[in-house]
């Protein structure tokens, strides 16, 4: 049969010289490299203990924003899902009902939003693509978890704390405890 492209080239097989066939040089030469990695600076991080420096821009968890006042930002637009490429999430929107202006900022709101971080690539198109700034990427590293249902984050584990409440740990959420940011 012939060869399709003329690329091909034919190797040639010299016998084993005494030093080759004693492997002893390519011993020593490993083990010289092994030893060499002993004295240098270790690359792990003993993680309890310490913490590895993240960049400024890193993306990791989810969190639904609220006012000032304290009501939901959300309004079940549905921008963030259709922008998110993993599908990763989903909402349902309802109707803000008489008395309830307190909890949320318009008339329509998602009574169901829920974020599969299976799915999630943490692209941070969903907190592009949001026009009431409801939903951001925080510094927080996604924990590990044992059962996939673990990974389904609903609206109230997305939510920030009410401000209105407990506002040093909506200063938390927000990530400006310490850091002077406003």
């Amino acid at each position: 049969m012939q060869a399709l492209t003329n690329r091909k080239k034919q190797v040639e097989r010299k016998p084993m010289t005494l030093m080759e066939k004693l492997y002893l040089p390519s011993i020593f030469k490993g083990m010289g490299i092994t030893f060499s990695h002993l004295f240098k600076k270790k690359p792990t991080i003993s993680y309890p203990e310490q913490q590895r420096p993240f960049p400024s821009v890193f993306r990791g968890l989810h969190i639904l924003n609220r006012d000032e006042e304290g009501r939901e930002r959300c309004t079940a637009c549905g921008l963030c899902a259709v922008a998110c490429p993993a599908e990763a999430i989903t909402m349902e929107a309802a109707e803000r009902q008489p008395g309830e202006e307190h909890l949320f900022r318009e008339e329509k709101y998602a009574a169901k939003y829920e974020i599969n971080m299976l799915r999630c690539i943490f692209c941070g198109l969903c907190e592009e693509a949001c026009p009431k700034d409801a939903i951001y990427l925080t510094q927080t590293v996604a924990p590990a978890n044992y059962g996939r249902k673990g990974f389904i984050y609903k609206k109230e584990d997305l939510l920030i704390p009410d401000p209105t409440t407990d506002r040093e740990a909506y200063e938390k959420a927000k990530g400006t405890i310490g850091t002077g940011v406003k």
